[in-house]
This record gives C-alpha cells, sequence and structure tokens, in this order.
C-alpha cells in the first residue's frame, strides 16, 4: 500500500487529506495517471511530489509502503 496525501484544494476536490492506493513498484507519474482516473475531478500535472519527504520527479519509484505527498504550487507575497 502507498500513503497518498493531498494538500490544498486537491484534498478539498477528494473529500479527504489522504488516498491508500494498491500499488506497487511504480514510477510517480503512473501513481498520477491512477489518482487522475479514479479521480477526475484531479489535475495533478503541475504537482510537485514528495517520497517519504523528499521532493522527487515524476520518474521516481514508489514502493509499498512509501508516503507520496501531490504540494500544489504555491503563490503569495
Amino acid at each position: 500500500m502507498i500513503k497518498v496525501l493531498l494538500f490544498a484544494h486537491l484534498q478539498e476536490a477528494v473529500g479527504q487529506s489522504k488516498v491508500m492506493i494498491e500499488l506497487d513498484g511504480c514510477t510517480v507519474q503512473e501513481v498520477k495517471k491512477w489518482m487522475e482516473k479514479e479521480y477526475p475531478q484531479l489535475s495533478l500535472e503541475q504537482m510537485m511530489a514528495a517520497v517519504n519527504e523528499e521532493f522527487v520527479t515524476d520518474d521516481a519509484v514508489v514502493k509499498d509502503g512509501d508516503t507520496l505527498a501531490f504540494i500544489p504550487p504555491i503563490s503569495g507575497g
């Protein structure tokens, strides 16, 4: 199981702050595609990702037991 953490408008779109998914040995990009299929209201293309609290690229591998966080762009002043 992979724990996917959602923040800000992503959390609001899904209705919860975390989602548990049964994928193993997949890339962050594959998780994004899975999430967008399960939750069509999501758009994760521009989201930063972190695996186990370290920023990663979309080709990073996510394994069973990992925590993957999608972090929306931050703006403000």
